[in-house]
């Protein structure tokens, strides 16, 4: 029996936890803890489960082609080159009539982790601007947005802080881990934690201070916190006479906000939190980190710009303990150049969905950055977090569903349940119905997958050597090994897409035989190999270097932190933040619904197939405070419908003291892999939180087009289990 055991960076979730796998004769046995006591403790149920989900019985091994209806889940196998050649042909007949612009893709880094920037290097030759992902509604939106302010996206100073402000983030032991580990940490030697939440959360449980505001309201928050600095003079007066621009256009709009106003909107007493902004600007060295709450608002460019003008404007920018800006590794070609941004003409950026109404994660606004970043950063394009060239997610399925601007006839996604990651899942629905070819690379048969024409299968981090980057987010470099081979029928997302470029006839772009060689390209600038650098150890950190401004300048068009953003305003929108009310609970729709809360076994739409996670959260919850449970005659496991006036998701509800009064909260990503052959696309449009938000316009974030996902109206109305889960449970 042969064994050994490798370093491995877990790309389950997306906070990409460092461990090891073992093995034995070819098998992945178990996933555990790291050797390094800094890491050890890393390490959650979802990563202990890898085993069962890269050895799930269920996993995809062959590529299989449709034989009927779309969505029908009827299948043939077929051979990986059958599937690639005939995948090319269908392509090339889409672009052939519709132009590049009407082939459209979806991905996720965080588990695919191998594209290496190949997906985008491909579509740039093509000429292909229409590139979503999830990040659009989480950390690659934020990425975007920071850079308008100061030309990066910052990464916390966890190990030095002693003020750490969580805006409806939640970490915890089995959820962003790492975080979580780093906020105890700091909360044991003194660091103040305060947290902004509707409910009673686990990190709000240990706070210094709770502010329960209303859903939705952070940019108001914000403002709030910035007329207490202003007013008290707790700003850093030389830094922001120094480094900043539009002080004076910022705090005309801050003197708005009123501490009487922003207690009437955001439902929290103005001494807490006039009490909360002093603790933050007073802090030697505080960070806000990076949330998904604030990508995922109506005022969502606003409310990640306060942020980012708070961290300025308080002294905290770049600084030990504050927030660090890092840059690119200067050891390693990141992605940002391996796509190729800079070969996608001029007239297909300007097609890019999204460009023209909601630009600021779109080319319109990368070009605009371009120059400031190269002189800054010594690249014009630094997508970070991929987030920042990014076509706009609900215009991308309307053009596959209506066909407006222009059609869009060919889709890919790529570990990525597309279906269920965007908001109006029945206009995704209808957009994908409406394709001419969808291929599906993944693991598992998931509800996407299921509308497919191809369905190739994938492999996963046990499978493949990598070395993580954070896409820029940090300089750390971590290393993950292969452990063992996957299956021989399956691919990696980079030999996907270096594949279907060999194709098109894009071999001289692509000269990378195999992901070590890319790899080793990848390492050149360091004059290293990938064995060089395994061997060399698990991590390697570049040593920070703070306050980088003063001999360069910010990479915005002024050189400075833009308080006043020169950009927005030659976009047509106001340059300073500001706060916008949401759709309020009306009488038929009562309640602020909270939606994309996850649950710690799953990560957005994956794991429910795996029975020692779903074991832990069986059935999607919908939280209700007790006093609204009273008012509307229910109790503790109740079935409900959420219902909004566009959808409805059925499951149970959970009577939470922790919840707000007035707030309902919906999990994210729910479908029954069990019901697979039972109910249309495994259940996927009974709990999917997808269905309730709307994409309209006034539903959307002004500059970004992200829905409003943070208090939108709702209602809740009892029903009977869904028979499909009853008979599911009987048998």
């Amino acid at each position: 029996m042969s064994s050994e055991t490798k370093y491995s960076v877990c790309t389950i979730c997306d906070i990409g936890c460092q461990l090891r796998t073992e093995a034995e004769d070819g098998k992945v046995t178990r996933v555990i803890a790291h050797d390094n006591p800094m890491l050890a403790n890393n390490i959650c149920f979802k990563g202990v489960a890898a085993p069962s989900i890269h050895n799930h019985p269920d996993r995809l091994r062959v590529p299989l082609k449709r034989v009927g209806k779309r969505g029908e889940d009827k299948w043939e196998e077929t051979s990986y080159e059958q599937a690639m050649d005939e995948i090319a042909e269908r392509l090339q007949t889409v672009v052939a009539e519709y132009g590049p612009e009407g082939f459209a893709v979806s991905t996720s880094g965080w588990n695919t982790q191998t594209t290496h920037g190949t997906d985008r290097r491909f579509m740039n030759l093509l000429g292909a601007p229409n590139w979503i992902s999830g990040v659009a509604l989480c950390a690659g939106n934020t990425a975007a947005v920071n850079k308008l302010t100061y030309g990066w996206f910052p990464m916390g100073d966890f190990g030095n802080t002693n003020c750490i402000v969580l805006f409806g983030h939640n970490p915890r032991k089995h959820s962003w881990t790492p975080i979580y580990n780093q906020i105890n940490a700091a909360r044991a030697r003194g660091a103040k934690i305060i947290v902004l939440d509707p409910r009673i959360s686990d990190q709000a449980e240990q706070a210094d201070l709770h502010l329960r505001l209303r859903a939705g309201t952070d940019a108001a928050m914000c403002l709030g916190w910035l007329k207490v600095i202003f007013d008290e003079e707790l700003y850093d007066k030389d830094f922001v006479r120094e480094w900043c621009v539009g002080f004076e256009e910022l705090r005309t709009r801050v003197d708005e906000y009123p501490l009487e106003r922003v207690e009437q909107i955001t439902g929290v007493d103005r001494k807490l939190i006039a009490l909360a902004a002093r603790t933050y600007a007073n802090a030697d060295g505080a960070i806000i980190p990076w949330t998904p709450i604030t990508d995922m608002q109506i005022s969502s460019t606003s409310a990640i710009r306060l942020h980012s003008i708070l961290r300025a404007v308080t002294g905290n920018l770049d600084v030990v303990g504050g927030e660090t800006l890092g840059g690119f590794n200067k050891s390693y070609i990141p992605e940002s150049e391996i796509a190729l941004h800079e070969l996608l003409p001029e007239e297909q950026k300007a097609k890019q969905l999204g460009f023209e109404h909601h630009p600021v994660f779109t080319y319109r606004a990368a070009e605009m950055l371009k120059e400031p970043t190269e002189k800054v950063w010594g690249f014009p394009y630094a997508d970070l977090v991929m987030g920042c060239h990014m076509a706009n997610p609900t215009e991308v399925f309307r053009a596959m569903a209506n066909g407006d601007p222009y059609p869009i006839k060919a889709f890919f996604a790529l570990g990525n349940n597309a279906l269920m990651s965007y908001p109006n899942q029945h206009q995704i629905l209808k957009g994908m119905m409406n394709q001419d070819l969808i291929v599906a690379h993944e693991l598992f048969m998931t509800p996407t997958a299921m509308l497919a024409d191809y369905v190739l299968p994938g492999d996963v981090f046990s499978e493949r050597n990598h070395i993580a980057d954070s896409w820029n987010w940090s300089t750390r470099l971590t290393l993950s090994q292969k452990v063992v081979e996957p299956p021989e029928q399956a691919s990696s997302t980079f030999q996907f897409w270096r594949d279907l470029a060999l194709r098109f006839g894009f071999g001289n772009d692509f000269p990378w035989n195999s992901l070590e060689e890319l790899l080793d390209y990848r390492l050149s600038r360091s004059d290293r190999t990938f064995a060089e650098f395994e061997q060399a150890g698990y991590m390697e950190v570049q040593t920070p270097e703070f306050r980088k401004y003063r001999k360069t300048g910010f990479a915005t068009p002024s050189g400075k932190v833009e308080l006043s953003s020169s950009i927005l305003a030659d976009l047509g929108f106001d340059p300073v933040p500001y706060y916008r009310e949401a759709p309020v609970p009306t009488d038929e729709y009562p309640y602020a619904v909270f939606s994309g809360v996850r649950e710690d076994p799953f990560f957005q739409t994956g794991q429910r197939n795996i029975p020692e996670l779903r074991r832990r959260c069986p059935l999607p919850s919908v939280f209700i405070h007790p006093d609204d449970a009273v008012k509307e005659g229910l109790v503790d496991g109740d079935w409900v419908k959420l219902q909004t006036a566009f959808g409805e998701v059925t499951a149970e509800l959970s009577v939470q003291d922790s919840m707000k009064q007035g707030h309902l909260r919906v999990p994210h990503g729910w479908w029954y892999p069990e019901l697979r052959g039972e109910e249309d696309l495994a259940g996927a449009f009974i709990s999917s939180d997808a269905v309730l938000c709307s994409d309209e316009d006034e539903f959307l974030d002004y500059e970004q087009g992200v829905p409003h996902f943070k208090g939108y109206p709702g209602r809740v109305v009892k029903t009977a289990k869904p028979a499909a889960l009853d008979l599911q449970e009987a048998s």
